[in-house]
């Protein structure tokens, strides 16, 4: 008896709560789903573009779904211009910027995070105030280093520039190696290890999940560049592929067939980093907030 009054009472407020649950849930999905297609239907639309006519770009009604699939704008948009060229161009700049930054950040975040040097708070002060400053700002005195330098036009001068400015970078190791426990460093200094064997046997090892979000991060953000080498390159050969994108635009006509053409081709190493690194990238995010 007992037990059917307690059916009675709690079963049906049980069933009602699960359903509004349920339905939130369902709700939260939609609203999702809408916002993630909002922010893909540009990279669809580009997509969609590449794959059309000229006229048939600027038809009106717009159509997502080309109705003839032209896939020799491809084949156009990488003879229309050094696009190889321009590809090795980047990829090269890329992987020796990502492995310069990844190392200095490292470096730089271990000495202001575990070396209490004197004057180590105000040298990353100086590290969080640079990252307040705007890019443009200090352009210009980089540009005159790197013209008294003779380096202008050369990639040098863009990895030179690429290794020293990375703030967010020492910001993101130091952050990880405040989180190395002190006991771990004593021991190897009572082994007899010094501070580089302690950095390279202990630190780097435990600090692979920022290396990794800072490595994905800085491949994105050197890939995408385009306000550095237009400043720092002026041959057609030197060019990166954000400004061979810059050139498919013609002094009176833009062909956009071709230009989303090769974005497309521009955008694939990208998409391909992001996609395996994302976990690397919400790890390591995730742990720099906590240990903040």
């Amino acid at each position: 008896m007992t037990e059917k009054i307690y059916a009675k009472k709690y079963l049906p407020k049980r069933r009602i709560r699960f359903t509004r649950k349920t339905a939130s849930h369902i709700v939260l999905q939609i609203v999702l789903i809408i916002l993630a297609f909002i922010a893909l239907f540009p990279f669809l639309w580009m997509i969609s573009t590449s794959l059309k006519g000229s006229e048939e770009a600027f038809a009106y009604p717009p159509t997502l779904i080309p109705k003839r699939f032209q896939w020799e704008n491809y084949k156009e948009a990488m003879e229309a211009l050094p696009f190889a060229r321009a590809y090795w161009n980047s990829i090269k700049l890329a992987v020796i910027n990502v492995i310069g930054q990844v190392l200095t950040s490292a470096m730089a975040g271990y000495a202001l995070g575990k070396l209490q040097f004197k004057g180590h708070k105000i040298v990353f002060a100086g590290f969080i105030a640079v990252m307040m400053v705007p890019y443009t700002v200090i352009s210009i005195p980089l540009f005159l280093m790197m013209s008294q330098l003779g380096l202008i036009d050369t990639h040098l001068s863009i990895i030179l520039m690429t290794f020293a400015y990375m703030p967010m970078g020492v910001f993101l190791c130091r952050q990880f190696v405040m989180g190395v426990p002190d006991e771990l460093m004593e021991a190897a200094i009572i082994d007899g290890a010094g501070f580089g064997r302690i950095f390279y046997k202990i630190v780097l090892p435990l600090i692979k999940p920022a290396l990794a979000s800072l490595g994905i991060f800085s491949f994105m953000w050197n890939w995408n560049s385009f306000y550095t080498p237009l400043i720092f390159l002026n041959s057609e050969e030197n060019f990166t592929v954000p400004l061979l994108l810059n050139m498919f635009k013609g002094k009176y006509t833009v062909d956009w067939s071709l230009i989303m053409a090769a974005s497309t081709i521009a955008v694939i190493p990208v998409l391909v980093v992001y996609l395996f690194g994302q976990k690397h990238i919400i790890e390591g995010i995730a742990i720099t907030g906590m240990k903040g």
